[in-house]
């Protein structure tokens, strides 16, 4: 699997995206993630819009005759938390509980008011599966350290921590109604922060997306679940590539000079500790690691540390406020 994942990676690069991914260059493509993701991602649920009726329920709020009040309802919250998603994602925010409550509230906004953004309280089952879902005493527990864990490094790339974090969030199924979309919405929120698009999985693996997730549940292995997973954002980063009009061989693309981060350091008049940090902050990308592990950094960081440097000294902005300007 990790051949997939630096394949991922190298196609990922070829976008040529900053972290976090943006959408200037790809006019359109944004809209269309965002009504696929929303059609997909109900459909797996056993909402019967289609693609299209989607598109008018979400886009141009219409009406649908012959579909329920809660499938026009769940297309419609699904859009707004799509776009919420993408607004944390701007700002640069960190997962936390209470974004994923947040986010749940809006999902289940007018569908179940009684449960929107809050922890279940009872046992849940889901129909046709022998999975049993934890006790909900021990879900607020269960989720602090899920944030923990997503909180800490662990030696996972970005992929691997995105699909890890849903199959936990699923897992744990803290919420009544909801809890895919929600897990689904918050990998994505991992990826397009990493410097990937959204992963969709599509309406058509409904069922091997459910078997490997029960697999694993039940004790199995996750092959199968890594497999249509890492399927589903190499599929994304393709459409973006043809987007970009930019679809290539990736290994012929020409390989540019990259900077020790003692070199990065020298050439902007940093220490190697602040380089460091603006990395930890999110404000610089490691490119890749040399063989003895050292980080390595493309030729534009020079620019972007002197912008750093430019805004801390004129405006007084923190590192927070200065990843906003940056990636706004």
């Amino acid at each position: 699997m990790k051949d997939v994942l630096n394949e991922l990676e190298k196609k990922r690069k070829s976008l040529g995206i900053a972290i976090p991914f943006e959408w200037r260059e790809m006019a359109g493509v944004q809209e269309w993630f965002g009504n696929e993701l929303t059609y997909s991602s109900n459909a797996i649920e056993g909402n019967t819009l289609t693609r299209e009726e989607t598109a008018l329920v979400v886009g141009k709020g219409l009406t649908v005759e012959g579909k329920t009040i809660r499938e026009h309802l769940e297309a419609v919250n699904h859009g707004r938390a799509y776009e919420w998603v993408l607004e944390q994602v701007r700002n640069g925010e960190e997962v936390s509980e209470e974004m994923m409550l947040q986010l749940h509230e809006i999902i289940l906004r007018g569908i179940n008011d009684e449960y929107a953004g809050r922890y279940r309280t009872g046992m849940v089952r889901i129909a046709g599966s022998r999975v049993v879902m934890p006790n909900a005493q021990k879900i607020p527990k269960l989720m602090q350290e899920l944030v923990e864990w997503i909180e800490g490094d662990g030696g996972m790339s970005p992929v691997e921590r995105a699909i890890e974090m849903h199959l936990r969030l699923v897992s744990i199924h803290p919420y009544v109604d909801g809890n895919g979309r929600v897990a689904r919405l918050i990998m994505n929120l991992l990826l397009m922060q990493a410097g990937y698009p959204p992963a969709i999985v599509e309406k058509k693996e409904r069922r091997s997306y459910l078997s490997a997730l029960e697999k694993i549940q039940l004790g199995g292995g996750g092959g199968d679940y890594q497999a249509l997973m890492y399927k589903a954002v190499g599929r994304s980063i393709e459409i973006c590539l043809e987007a970009q009009g930019k679809k290539q061989n990736v290994q012929k693309l020409a390989k540019q000079h990259l900077l020790k981060i003692g070199e990065l350091a020298k050439l902007t008049g940093e220490t190697v500790p602040t380089i460091r940090h603006y990395t930890k902050e999110k404000l610089l990308e490691v490119a890749e690691y040399s063989p003895g592990g050292y980080q390595l950094y493309a030729q534009d960081n020079v620019e972007r540390v002197r912008k750093i440097k430019d805004l801390q000294r004129s405006k007084r902005l923190t590192l927070a406020e200065i990843r906003k300007t940056i990636f706004s």
